[in-house]
């Protein structure tokens, strides 16, 4: 049986030493947790064995404890992963070891989900695992890469607890950036959605009862009310094939983009699509320059870092030109030089990272481009707001006159009849 030798603290917050015979590390952690000790730090003998199958990590290609029979656990939201991080640095800069740390989430936080993944995470760590793997193989739809590699660095330089809280600012200035998308959306669309119900009432109820009115009084229709009454005829006798044909539309253009050619010319469409691709393409930006600005900064190199923010980019247009870029960088080329060449990038920005790299101060030139294009981002998000509310009103306005001018015409023209007639 593998000897592991120890350093705890037992109840009386005095420093506590010493070997002991375990099946594995883990059991070694809970062997010395039932004797009143809290544990710090658990090392194997040379001459142990490790329990269990070893994996190599993908994270520095060390090696990391297998958990055979695990199941996959659920992916963390935004907002639980923006806690978890949040909490486990407020624990280590409190000064607690990490593996106490992850036993604080495991035991007192109130999501489920955040304590079954700290858990996991911790019963790895007690393998001999550092937390970037743990978190690889614990969970690794909710900690991607990039995020991965920011916990890596913070082991690696020792400030973990600091990498952690940049972490968790990181991942709520992105929170931000797309909640503020979102919202920039949800009165257009509540608009245009309120357009065509009032289009489909006007066709399906309004005017056949108008038809019907005008019927009984044997005159004609002016011109703008038969036009209006044929439109509605076709509507009401084809809705069903006008229906199946949107579907089959919506079908073909899904299974369109789900295809990697389809999916590229989507993304490149999105970011041309008047007022919204503008807005789109700014958050990309931000995103772009706050995630290599915070990679850079805490130590990760320049092509390792632009790799992973291609692979953290949504867009794949954008992460198309992004891998480009960093082929450049690995061949030599300058950041700014590598992406002003795929032209897929605004000067601005391009010319401030220029800056930094002259400067030596790469990271802060980054950040401060962030900080531009979140102003930006602010700025068009209420150009868009303030622009499409008045079109969408001016269409809707032009819509029911219309249709009003033609039964008010219809109308007169009927009592002009009757008039007539006595």
């Amino acid at each position: 049986m593998p000897e592991f030798q120890y350093q705890a603290i037992n109840s009386s917050g005095e420093a506590a030493t010493g070997s002991l015979s375990a099946p594995s590390r883990s059991a070694a952690f809970k062997s010395l947790e039932n004797q009143g000790l809290m544990p710090v730090r658990v090392l194997e003998g040379a001459a142990g064995a490790r329990a269990g199958k070893l994996v190599r990590g993908r994270l520095g290609g060390a090696a990391v404890a297998a958990a055979p029979g695990s199941q996959p656990l659920p992916k963390l939201k935004r907002t639980q992963l923006i806690l978890f991080t949040e909490e486990l640095a407020d624990l280590l800069d409190a000064g607690l070891p990490l593996e106490q740390a992850l036993k604080v989430l495991e035991e007192r936080q109130q999501s489920p989900l955040i304590r079954r993944i700290s858990a996991r995470i911790r019963s790895e760590i007690r393998e001999g695992a550092s937390l970037s793997q743990a978190m690889l193989k614990a969970a690794p739809n909710s900690f991607d890469e990039l995020y991965r590699s920011l916990i890596a660095a913070g082991e690696a330089s020792g400030s973990l607890g600091i990498l952690a809280r940049r972490q968790a600012a990181n991942l709520t200035v992105m929170q931000d950036l797309q909640a503020k998308v979102v919202q920039a959306m949800i009165y257009p669309s509540f608009m245009i959605g309120a357009c065509i119900a009032l289009m489909v009432v006007f066709m399906t109820v309004l005017v056949p009862q108008l038809t019907d009115l005008l019927g009984n009084t044997g005159q004609g229709l002016p011109l703008a009310t038969q036009v209006l009454v044929t439109v509605s005829d076709l509507f009401l006798a084809t809705w069903w094939a006008i229906a199946l044909v949107a579907v089959m539309l919506i079908i073909g253009l899904r299974a369109y983009v789900a295809t990697p050619r389809g999916r590229l010319a989507w993304h490149r469409l999105q970011l041309r699509i008047p007022l919204a691709g503008s807005v789109l393409a700014t958050r990309l930006y931000a995103q772009l320059c706050h995630g290599l600005g915070n990679l850079t900064a805490n130590g990760v190199p320049l092509l390792n870092g632009l790799k992973l923010m291609a692979k953290a980019t949504s867009n794949l247009h954008l992460r198309r030109h992004l891998e480009r870029a960093a082929v450049m960088v690995g061949e030599g080329s300058s950041l700014s030089g590598s992406l002003r060449k795929t032209a897929a990038f605004p000067d601005l920005m391009t010319d401030l990272i220029a800056v930094g790299e002259q400067t030596g101060h790469l990271s802060k030139a980054l950040q401060k481009a962030a900080s531009r294009y979140d102003k930006e981002l602010d700025g068009r998000i209420k150009r868009l707001t303030a622009m499409i509310t008045p079109i969408i009103i001016v269409f809707m306005a032009v819509i029911v006159s219309v249709v009003a001018y033609s039964i008010v015409s219809a109308i007169f023209q009927s009592v002009g009849g009757l008039r007539n007639r006595l």
